[in-house]
Parts: C-alpha cells; structure tokens; sequence
C-alpha cells in the first residue's frame, strides 16, 4: 500500500515539492543522492538522502493540525536509525537557499566553507553544486547504487 501511495505522490506533487525536489533531484545539492516519496515501513517520507540516514519533510498547513500524528512518525523513524527534519511550505517558498543551507548541514557540510582551500595539482575532480546554483556536479567514477526496500534502515552511526 505504501508503494501505491508513494507512486500517487510523485505523480501529484505540490508545487513547493516540485521546487525543492528541482534543487535536491541529480545530486544537485553537493553530489547527495536524494529520492522522492519513498516508502519507509507504513510511511512515505517526502525526500530521503539513504547515505546520510536523513529524510526531509515538506508540512502545509494541514500538518498543523496532526502535530501527534508527525511526533508519532519522526519517532518511528529515528528508532530505525533515521534522522528527521522538518520545513513549513512557507519556509521552502520564502527561504530555498536557507532550507538548503539547513540539509546541507544536516548531512554535515559546512556550506559557509565548503573547502579550506584548493586542492594540490589538479586533485578533487568531483564537485557539487552550490545551494545557489552555482557549479556543475561532476560524477568522479561508479558508486554502488543504495536500494531502499521494503525493510531497509540505515546502520547506525557509531
């Protein structure tokens, strides 16, 4: 039922999903791979980054309203060893960069200092983009693809 659901989502999108999900979509924030409405146990987490062990949650208004509900899911995730934040639609409406500063730092990347400095003699080929745009996201070789099934969580950080 979760993977109907999933599909019906990613089908119907809000238009502030639909905002977000083009700046996370294609490693387009520092090379992380996010996914969209993914089924995790009885749940569809709007976007989840599998190698941070992180899912982001877009609430409207009607979330307002099922504050225990929301309480009730994040603890049920982060028992599974996932990270959960959460943004009002108006934040990601009014305020992309700064939601995107916030992930960004949520999966540990300092987006005020990126790096310390140059790397020597041409190393560091793989880049992301910045939250603003800027850069092109290089892929620097294969990595193994993370599925998410049905009973996937995360290991726990240590």
């Amino acid at each position: 039922m979760a993977i109907t659901t999933a599909r019906r989502l990613r089908a119907n999108q809000t238009e502030v999903e639909k905002r977000l999900w083009s700046r996370l979509r294609d490693r387009g924030l520092f090379s992380l791979k996010f996914r969209r409405q993914v089924p995790l146990g009885p749940f569809v987490a709007d976007f989840v980054c599998a190698e941070q062990a992180l899912v982001v949650e877009l609430d409207g208004g009607q979330h307002s309203s099922s504050e225990a509900s929301d309480d009730r899911r994040t603890a049920w995730l982060e028992s599974r060893g996932w990270r959960v934040i959460r943004f009002w639609n108006n934040q990601a409406n009014e305020n992309i960069e700064g939601v995107l500063h916030v992930i960004a730092g949520a999966c540990g990347i300092n987006v005020d200092h990126p790096h310390p400095g140059p790397l020597p003699g041409g190393e560091g080929e793989e880049t992301g983009r910045l939250p603003g745009g800027e850069g092109e996201g290089k892929s620097g070789g294969t990595r193994p693809r993370r599925m998410l099934s049905r009973g996937y969580a995360p290991s726990k950080r240590g």
